[in-house]
């Protein structure tokens, strides 16, 4: 029996993509074990989003293959590069890695990962003429319901990619140059998975594509813009799959994330509104909001109506959690945007909020921009809005003292409110007798930075008294 182990970076979607892999292993009957050490065969699944994501990739990448030098039992271990840098500098990294890797599997590959094993395992590394390449042309892959698949996250939530690629311009993007165009998966077929991952004991459906926001609209009878709404009367749209998800039996979450702004409508808050399942939280990344750089990053919108659509969120949604990222640091950006930006932030008051410094990546527009920015002032500007930031979620944390929240136990001693997103915002810290992959009722007691303290409700705070001192 072949063992394979599988080193998996990145975003979540990437994630999904390793779960398919896992998933088509076990069906081919091959062993996934979880260290390297003990596997026939490495695949590392890479991520190439921005220069830190493809060092890291590289880094695991070579590591890998100086373990299995350092090892003689390691010696005939086979090594696969899987995922987005594969799929986008396959060419150059045969080269580069001619004498590391034994082949580089593309996005649309994740299915067919068995037999590539089967095929390599079989090759003379002696003869063989550098790494194969399975790397077809631009992904047109799209998980169904009844893909195989083998979840690597905690039994109480999951991932749901409910599309592939993307439409939208950006200028500093590669991802649709490497993912292809916005591809929606079926309403039927998303909530097959749904329904099937609730009886699995799912608590949390988080919803995931490259723009979630466009789910539908491209198998549209009049093909949308990149500005176009959320409008289910012209066919399925996100707010149709709301709904529907929403009327799963169960007790359970549905979390949006990674959606556009320029897709938002009064149809989808109200249907947000309306369906007590979805969480009160949206991740809309808004990358800035002066209008010379929205222009700039070709994003569709303005800062006009990102402050509108924010108010209008907010008033249906009250209580909402919005969490959103912006750029610092992008060719052209003045001092002036940078406060423009830094004011915007105070006056909004984001509950989660992220900040990237620019990357500038081979292959998009914005790379060929004048204007870029030395590293000091990029390190610099994210610095200063982030030091805002940390305020303002001191100031939120603050607020929630004394409330009753509904959290999700994800370990003992830890969980997350509906507020909160795996792995990427806070955590409510709770006595370690709270049930794990449980809902609890808890009061919140205290913070510490982005995190909260919290007590089962109606249980009192513990006095601990002082002994007296010995006479």
């Amino acid at each position: 029996m072949i063992k394979v182990s599988l080193i998996s970076l990145g975003c979540a979607k990437n994630l999904v993509d390793s779960e398919i892999m896992v998933g088509h292993l076990h069906q081919a009957g091959m062993a996934v074990v979880p260290e390297a050490d003990q596997a026939d065969v490495v695949i590392v699944n890479t991520c190439s989003f921005i220069d830190s994501s493809k060092e890291e990739s590289i880094d695991h990448i070579l590591e890998v293959h100086q373990q299995r030098g350092m090892k003689k039992r390691r010696s005939h271990q086979k090594l696969i590069v899987a995922g987005c840098m594969a799929q986008r500098f396959s060419r150059d990294l045969q080269t580069e890695f001619h004498d590391e890797v034994d082949a580089f599997i593309g996005l649309d590959q994740v299915t067919k990962v068995a037999p590539i094993i089967e095929e390599i395992y079989a090759r003379d590394r002696g003869t063989a003429e550098g790494p194969a390449s399975f790397v077809a042309g631009r992904s047109t892959f799209i998980p169904d319901y009844d893909t195989p698949r083998f979840r690597l996250t905690p039994r109480h939530f999951a991932y749901v990619k409910i599309a592939e690629g993307c439409n939208h311009p950006c200028t500093f993007c590669i991802i649709p140059q490497i993912r292809g165009r916005h591809r929606s998966r079926t309403v039927e077929s998303v909530v097959a998975e749904a329904r099937q991952l609730v009886r699995e004991g799912v608590r949390e459906l988080n919803l995931i594509s490259q723009d979630t926001t466009f789910f539908g609209m491209d198998t549209w009878e009049q093909r949308p813009s990149p500005r176009t709404p959320v409008d289910s009367s012209r066919g399925t749209a996100l707010t149709t799959l709301l709904r529907e998800l929403n009327a799963i039996e169960g007790d359970f979450w549905i979390r949006l994330l990674y959606t556009h702004p320029a897709h938002w409508s009064d149809e989808l808050i109200r249907t947000m509104a309306e369906c007590p399942k979805v969480a009160r939280y949206i991740d809309m990344p808004l990358q800035h909001i002066s209008d010379h750089m929205l222009g700039e990053m070709q994003r569709e919108t303005s800062g006009a109506y990102i402050r509108d659509l924010i108010g209008r969120i907010r008033a249906g949604l009250p209580g909402i959690a919005v969490r959103t990222t912006f750029i610092v640091g992008f060719p052209g950006e003045t001092d002036a945007d940078v406060d423009e930006l830094c004011e915007f932030i105070r006056a909004t008051r984001f509950e989660r909020l992220g900040v990237f410094r620019y990357s500038q990546e081979q292959g998009t527009r914005a790379a060929r921009l004048d204007g870029q920015i030395p590293a000091k002032v990029k390190e610099a500007r994210w610095h200063r809005v982030m030091r805002l930031q940390r305020e303002i979620a001191a100031e939120v944390s603050r607020a929630q003292v004394g409330r009753t929240l509904k959290v999700l136990v994800e370990e003992p001693g830890v969980a997350r409110g509906e507020a909160d997103a795996p792995d990427i915002d806070g955590r409510v810290y709770v006595p370690i007798t709270v049930p794990v992959g449980e809902f609890a009722a808890v009061k919140i007691t205290g913070h510490e930075d982005y995190d909260l303290l919290a007590l089962p409700a109606g249980q009192a705070p513990v006095t601990r008294k002082t002994p007296r001192p010995a006479q």
